[in-house]
């Protein structure tokens, strides 16, 4: 159950009709003692849930950044669609909770320390956890913030989606390139992927991404097909489908058809986007309400801080701008931060360090925030 290298510690957090699920943690830069547990940031890979593993995507401006401020830094897997569904995905993310606060610190004593060839001894603070996801992460970021405990100290959403999910970006069904000018696919390509044979697919949480060659017809194309399910389902109008599980009926076709309805409705620019989804939530029966972040909003959430391109074509710009009017009636502190001109993963564009990395950059403010929530303060010393 457990895979240690120098720098990563890769652990089991459950085992689930027969899949075992992992984490990987980043252990900070040792102080030498280790007599104070230290927090972490639970990382949630993207995806759009049907595809990557805990090191896909990995966010290494995230994790060196953490790393610098003494912080664990925890990757996680969990179930993709299909054949799970968001019920499967929420199920993980909240184990994963309960994992970082009954069991890894025991873990960590008995399997990893004595095995490393660093030393470095640590434990982590599960009562001071960030989380932090991109695109599909963001969504499993929210998540938790609404259903983990213990709940999340904070919030870092990378161009997250949740924050609106009746829209017809999910719900319509599409015939002209959508996707960042890509090609529209052909859907007899995925016939396993598609209900109802995506039921006899077998549970998977790690399934890597892969790449053709230079020499194949479209070079650096995807090689794994699920890395194309979730543009597949966006141009379907049926992800919510794969994402509830309720195929039959359709709840997609079900909310498409009050589409056009739901949005007479709406009689204002500033409140459309609230009118449609209340029209819409009717809609949706009682059983797959929590999976929906823009329904779980609270007062007692954590502070957010949210990431979006302008031009992001996966996830629409429109579903953080959403979700942070939402937590900001409702009490919570949260904090937009538009890039403008910018696409879906910008951040992992070649040249994203020295745009966004430098001083006092976009990648410092992020992580200032995680700070500010996380580390305590030096006490001050008092006068003798």
């Amino acid at each position: 159950m457990a895979d240690f290298a120098e720098d990563v510690q890769t652990l089991a957090y459950k085992n689930v009709n027969g899949l075992t699920i992992h984490l990987d943690i980043y252990p900070p830069p040792s102080d030498g003692t280790g007599a104070t547990p230290v927090p972490g940031v639970v990382y949630f890979h993207g995806g759009a849930l049907t595809v990557g593993n805990r090191k896909s995507w990995f966010p290494s401006w995230l994790h060196s950044r953490v790393a610098r401020l003494g912080m664990a830094f925890i990757s996680v897997d969990y179930q993709l669609i299909p054949p799970a569904t968001g019920h499967d995905i929420l199920h993980d993310i909240k184990d994963v909770f309960i994992f970082l606060e009954r069991d890894v610190n025991r873990l960590i004593r008995e399997r990893w320390m004595p095995s490393s060839r660093v030393g470095r001894v640590f434990q982590i603070d599960s009562h001071r956890l960030a989380v932090s996801g991109s695109s599909a992460g963001g969504l499993c970021a929210y998540l938790a913030a609404i259903h983990a405990h213990p709940r999340p100290k904070a919030v870092l959403s990378l161009y997250g989606m949740g924050g609106d999910m009746l829209t017809s970006h999910y719900l319509a069904p599409k015939f002209v390139p959508f996707f960042r000018g890509r090609e529209i696919l052909e859907p007899n390509d995925f016939l396993q992927y598609l209900y109802p044979a995506c039921q006899e697919l077998e549970p998977i949480s790690d399934s890597p991404l892969a790449y053709h060659p230079p020499t194949y017809r479209i070079p650096g194309y995807p090689a794994n097909l699920r890395m194309l399910l979730g543009r597949l389902y966006l141009q379907l109008g049926t992800f919510l489908d794969f994402y509830t599980g309720c195929h039959s009926p359709s709840l997609s076709a079900t909310l498409r058809k009050q589409l056009p309805v739901a949005a007479v409705a709406s009689s204002s620019s500033t409140s459309h986007t609230r009118i449609l989804a209340q029209a819409l939530r009717e809609s949706i029966p009682d059983a797959h309400l929590h999976l929906f972040p823009q329904f779980g909003i609270s007062p007692g959430l954590p502070p957010m801080y949210l990431i979006h391109g302008s031009v992001d074509t996966a996830v629409l710009v429109r579903e953080s701008q959403n979700l942070a009017v939402l937590l900001r009636d409702a009490g919570v502190p949260a904090e937009l931060v538009i890039v403008e001109g910018k696409e879906h993963s910008f951040d992992y564009e070649p040249n994203a360090e020295e745009e966004f990395g430098i001083p006092g950059g976009l990648f410092d403010r992020a992580v200032r925030f995680l700070e500010e929530v996380l580390v305590a303060p030096a006490p001050i010393p008092t006068q003798s």
